[in-house]
């Protein structure tokens, strides 16, 4: 019998390759408990990024790590943020807090490299960020500062657009 319609690769994907390359960032095993006792899933938190600019997190659970990864960089591709880089580094200092978290993101001159704890590093390094120095204040929830660097990122203003605001 013959298929027609979608053909797919391996991973659903249509047989091309992703643009964006993922790093997981944190898988951990989470319970709830019922009346018979426990169930057992995975939370991923995996961060994509094209290393241009463009990257994205994303958050799920499943009843294994591939799935919950699977779902995570689904859903990491529906939320992807663009990221003004300048000569290798973001254009201005960005000072955010979320929620327990605080975060100072400062531009750096070339050949500094990118001077960030865990998470921050990571999603610097998926963006394509080479020069930036960040500090992190508070909390060491993962998913809370990697939120937070994107809260970060979406304050952030181009040279375009801060010429716009002077005008």
């Amino acid at each position: 019998m013959e298929r027609r319609g979608r053909k797919s690769g391996p991973n659903g994907d249509n047989g091309r390759s992703s643009e964006f390359d993922q790093k997981m960032v944190e898988v951990s095993r989470v319970t709830r408990v019922v009346a018979g006792g426990k169930r057992m899933r995975f939370r991923a938190l995996v961060v994509i990024g094209d290393h241009k600019g463009k990257v994205g997190m994303g958050l799920r659970k499943g009843r294994d790590v591939a799935e919950s990864v699977n779902k995570a960089v689904n859903q990491a591709k529906k939320n992807i943020l663009v990221v003004p880089i300048v000569k290798g580094t973001i254009p201005h200092e960005v000072s955010i807090k979320y929620k327990s978290s605080k975060l100072i993101l400062r531009p750096a001159k070339e050949g500094t490299g990118v001077i960030a704890g865990g998470a921050v590093r990571q999603v610097a390094e998926m963006a394509g960020i080479k020069n930036m120095m960040s500090k992190m204040f508070g909390s060491s929830n993962k998913v809370n500062n990697i939120k937070a660097v994107f809260a970060a990122f979406k304050v952030m203003k181009s040279k375009e657009q801060m010429a716009k605001l002077r005008k």
